[in-house]
């Protein structure tokens, strides 16, 4: 058996905010979200890249919507590692490359193993950092 390959992720993620939960049960494609549509890709992170992502685009959600895909198959094949465009969110440095999925805008049941719901305390500054200690374990690179 093969070594597993330390630099290559176990799962990626796609977080979506509180105002556009994925439905349950999850449908064969879900709504895609006007970034990644007028991107042409769908937007993703790894375990590693979650915490900047909730500081940078849901700094002000009370709860996100986190779907965990298994970065194999098809997935994998459509992946491609870029880097973020540092006029959106200013320099994202020490993050590396982010994973983008190139597969005609397709998310959906067939690519997402659970979902799980990321919960801050607003009040609190680092609220995201309390948030993610409740996912260890689930969020995993």
């Amino acid at each position: 058996m093969a070594e597993p390959d330390p630099l290559k992720p176990t799962y990626v993620y796609k977080l979506t905010p509180s105002t556009t939960p994925p439905p349950s049960p999850l449908p064969s494609i879900l709504p895609v979200s006007p970034l990644d549509r007028s991107s042409g890709f769908i937007h993703l992170s790894t375990s590693l890249q979650v915490l900047n992502t909730l500081k940078f685009f849901f700094p002000s959600d009370p709860k996100v919507f986190v779907l965990r895909i298994p970065y194999s198959g098809d997935v994998e094949k459509n992946i491609r590692w870029e880097d973020p465009k540092a006029e959106v969110c200013g320099p994202r440095g020490g993050e590396g490359m982010f994973p983008h999925l190139y597969n005609g805008l397709k998310l959906g049941e067939d690519e997402v193993d659970s979902v799980r719901v990321l919960e801050r305390d607003l009040d609190k500054e680092d609220g995201w950092e309390e948030a993610l200690k409740n996912a260890e374990g689930w969020l995993v690179y």
